[in-house]
C-alpha cells in the first residue's frame, strides 16, 4: 500500500524490510529444521546399521576348522553296521533292482563291453577277474598290492565299505550298507560278462558247510570206529547182578 504521505514513507519501508527480514529468517529456520530432521534420520539408520552388523558378526562369527568333511558311518561287518546283521542272499538278488542301484555308480563306471575308463575302471565281466585288471587305469597302490579276485564274497565286502576293505583305496564311495542292495547289484554285475554260478542260500551253504565238517571228522585217521553189531540179549532172571546161564550147545 502506497503511503499517503512523505512522513509515513520511511516508515512504511522500514516495515516492509521487517516483513522481508522475518520472512527470509522464517524460510532459513524453515531449512534448518529440515537439514537436521534429515541428519537424524541419517544418523539413526547408521545406528541401526552398525547394530546390525555388530549382532550379526557375532551370531555368524567363523571358527577354525578343526577336521573337514563328515565322517560316514562303516557299514563293514567289523564296525558293527547292518551289513553284520544280516548275510548276503546272492540266490534272492534281481539283477533288474540292481541296474537301478547301479544307476549311482554309472558318474564313474561303465559296464558295456569295450566301455572308456571314466574315474573308476570299466567294470564289464569283472566278476571273477583279479584285482586291478583292467590295463591302463590307474589303480591305488594299495589295490594292487591286494591279491585276490573279484569273487562273490570280496565283492560284497568291498561294496559295503571299499575304504574299509582296502585301506589306502582311492575310491570315495562309501559304500551300501543294506545287504539286498549288495545282491542285486552284485547280481546285475555278474550278468554283465561274467556269469559265475550263483551262491546257495546262506543257510544252505552253512548245512552244507557243516556236513562236510561232520564227514571230515568221522574220515579222520586214528579215529576209533565202534561196530553196529548189536550186543547179546541178557535173560532177565529179576536180579541185575546174576548174569544168565549159557545155553548149552546141541
Amino acid at each position: 500500500m502506497p503511503p499517503r504521505c512523505l512522513r509515513c514513507a520511511p516508515v512504511a519501508t522500514k516495515w516492509t524490510a521487517n516483513i522481508k527480514r522475518t520472512a527470509l529468517h522464517g524460510a532459513h529456520h524453515e531449512m534448518d529444521d529440515r537439514f537436521n530432521t534429515m541428519a537424524g534420520w541419517a544418523l539413526f539408520a547408521g545406528i541401526v546399521a552398525l547394530g546390525g552388523t555388530i549382532v550379526s558378526g557375532e551370531y555368524f562369527r567363523h571358527h577354525e576348522v578343526e577336521k573337514g568333511g563328515y565322517e560316514v558311518a562303516d557299514a563293514s561287518p567289523e564296525a558293527g553296521g547292518a551289513a553284520s546283521a544280516k548275510p548276503t542272499d546272492f540266490s534272492a538278488g534281481d539283477p533288474v533292482k540292481g541296474a537301478a542301484v547301479f544307476a549311482k555308480c554309472q558318474s564313474c563306471h561303465s559296464i558295456e563291453a569295450g566301455g572308456a575308463n571314466g574315474i573308476g575302471p570299466n567294470l564289464h565281466a569283472s566278476m571273477g577277474k583279479p584285482f586291478a585288471h583292467v590295463a591302463g587305469f590307474a589303480y591305488s597302490d594299495a589295490l594292487k598290492s591286494k591279491g585276490g579276485n573279484w569273487g562273490w564274497s570280496e565283492m560284497d565286502a568291498w561294496l559295503a565299505s571299499p575304504k574299509k576293505y582296502v585301506n589306502g583305496t582311492k575310491m570315495s564311495f562309501a559304500g551300501l550298507s543294506n545287504p539286498e542292495d549288495r545282491a542285486n547289484v552284485i547280481r546285475y554285475l555278474n550278468d554283465q560278462g561274467s556269469n559265475l554260478p550263483v551262491p546257495p542260500p546262506p543257510a544252505a551253504e552253512a548245512a552244507t558247510a557243516d556236513a562236510a565238517a561232520t564227514t571230515t571228522a568221522a574220515e579222520a585217521p586214528g579215529k576209533v570206529q565202534t561196530s553196529a553189531v548189536p550186543s547179546p540179549p541178557v535173560a532177565d532172571t529179576g536180579n541185575a547182578s546174576t548174569p544168565a546161564p549159557a545155553a548149552s550147545a546141541k
